[in-house]
């Protein structure tokens, strides 16, 4: 039990005016999230960035300078620790080709410290997580979930760890989205538990051993951080994930102040740090404590990860190395763009965008000879833009990534207005169950409460739109993690009919599509009204 404390009002003031002799230990957080394999440099688009721009100075991130960049940090603490928020499996080919050996190499390079599990390291079951975890040469914790059933993971994904740094005891404590039995693939065996009652059992746990500094490193998003930061006494600084939120002191596109302080149940100051994503940012907080292990200063910016940090060129020959198996099948051109085609995460996750109707009207158009009429894409399931000019295939597999295949099924109107429902239900977290459409036009008003926001919903019945039948049973093609309920759609395993999961892959299809347009052009129209 800490005894005593600040609240994050005088911790405001006492930043500015802390000394030295104040408290008796400072530590360097170095941290990372959502790193979505982006093992080399992105573009503007967060997109793999080719090597001539990457030469004239237009590309961001990538292995190689993230290692220069934590050299250079660590070199400037005496006491630091390197720890990453999750989801650092797929999003490029070096998932897609390597899994998560790939990953495993890189970061035992960067010298990471400890991970939690994000939501896509399940993405190919346990098995995967555990060949990762049997690789990497440090911890990869995860508290908030009962694996005992799971023989891959039983007695190896542990709840929190306790590491030494300068002679002090430092507890980390894993998080997972609670969804994740809906936003990936974790089995059966896996239950997923409430994040505060989890954290406050480790929490209580580390400090019935003596640890009185405690980070959670969370891939449960923005607002659950602040939520767990509010409700779980004990803990220090939470190292976040999941929703890509940038936090800024200087920054006007920043959703809040890095770090964010909360106070806990107990009083106590807990910092709240996330560095959006696709390693375009590394984050770094500096964080003093008492002798009682209460913060007393907490202050730092995440570092954008641009050209004037060089890259490690043994670490550029070891990724082109790996890229060779690779550069065959994204170098081949599909399509032109005439203008770039977004994806911007928080545009596709709350309306119509470019990409989400791409790919919807290239779903439709693939099995409209089936008799479909309706495609429903996941907003979450767009995972980058491309910019003007040629379309490669390893663009298009940056943007779909997960290996998804096409379904068709049959559902009732109802049913297909339900499953909208659900799609609008967490707009306001920027959930990926956000639906892209095709074959389809509908409203939604995200001031009512979640299950009465849908409206207006036609359905395209020869050259126009007319109303929904709720009776009416029609062809619907998705995605096979749609169907087979991920993202809430359960409606889709439960009651779609006559299914149909083993399509092409979701990639080839737009691949193709693209492909049969002579040049595509970027575009949006009022399939979707938000009220």
């Amino acid at each position: 039990m800490k005894k005593r404390f600040l609240s994050a009002a005088v911790l405001s003031v006492t930043t500015a005016l802390s000394t030295a002799a104040y408290a008796d230990y400072s530590l360097t957080i170095l941290h990372t999230n959502d790193f979505h394999s982006r093992i080399e440099p992105i573009n503007k688009y967060d997109s793999t960035c080719g090597e001539e721009d990457n030469a004239e100075g237009k590309c961001f991130g990538g292995t190689a300078r993230l290692d220069t960049i934590i050299k250079d940090r660590r070199a400037a603490s005496n006491n630091t620790i390197l720890v990453d928020g999750g989801d650092q499996f797929q999003g490029t080919l070096f998932y897609t080709y390597y899994k998560g050996k790939a990953a495993a190499e890189f970061m035992n390079k960067l010298g990471y410290d400890g991970m939690t599990v994000g939501n896509h390291e399940f993405d190919d079951g346990p098995e995967v997580l555990r060949g990762f975890m049997d690789a990497v040469e440090f911890p990869v914790l995860m508290s908030n979930a009962d694996v005992s059933k799971e023989p891959q993971l039983a007695d190896v994904l542990k709840p929190s760890i306790v590491i030494e740094r300068g002679g002090e005891k430092i507890g980390l404590i894993g998080l997972t989205p609670e969804d994740t039995d809906e936003l990936a693939s974790p089995g059966a065996n896996i239950s997923f538990t409430d994040p505060v009652a989890a954290v406050t059992r480790e929490a209580e746990k580390l400090a019935a051993e003596g640890v009185n500094k405690i980070i959670v490193l969370s891939h449960s998003g923005y607002n659950v951080d602040k939520e767990v930061a509010a409700k779980a006494p004990g803990i220090d600084v939470i190292v976040g994930g999941h929703s890509n939120t940038y936090l800024s002191n200087t920054s006007d596109d920043a959703e809040g102040p890095y770090p964010t302080m909360i106070d806990g149940p107990d009083g106590t100051p807990t910092a709240v740090v996330q560095a959006y994503a696709y390693g375009k940012f590394l984050g770094e907080l500096n964080v003093t404590f008492d002798d009682n292990g209460v913060i007393t200063e907490a202050a730092g910016e995440p570092i954008i990860i641009d050209n004037t940090i060089v890259e490690n060129p043994e670490l550029v020959s070891r990724i082109k190395e790996l890229a060779e198996p690779l550069d065959e099948i994204r170098k081949e051109v599909v399509a032109q763009a005439d203008a770039p085609i977004g994806a911007d995460r928080e545009v596709c996750r709350a309306q119509a965008c470019e990409m989400g109707i791409l790919v919807a009207d290239a779903m439709l158009d693939r099995v409209k000879g089936q008799g479909v009429q309706i495609a429903i894409q996941n907003g979450g399931g767009l995972r980058a833009s491309i910019d003007a000019g040629e379309i490669t295939k390893g663009e298009v597999l940056t943007v779909l990534p997960f290996q998804n295949t096409l379904s068709t099924f049959e559902l009732k109107g109802s049913d297909v207005i339900a499953a909208l429902e659900n799609g609008v239900s967490q707009v306001e977290e920027g959930a990926g169950r956000f639906p892209q459409v095709a074959g389809l036009k509908y409203s939604f008003d995200k001031t009512k409460p979640a299950g009465e926001r849908i409206s207006d919903v036609m359905v395209m019945e020869g050259d126009s739109y007319v109303p929904l039948d709720p009776e009416k049973v029609y062809g619907v093609v998705s995605n096979n993690y749609m169907r087979g309920g991920g993202d809430g759609y359960k409606i889709f395993a439960t009651n779609g009919m006559n299914a149909y999961d083993f399509g092409p892959d979701l990639a080839d299809v737009v691949s193709d599509y693209l492909a049969g347009k002579n040049g595509y052009s970027a575009y949006t129209d009022d399939r979707i009204t938000v009220k």
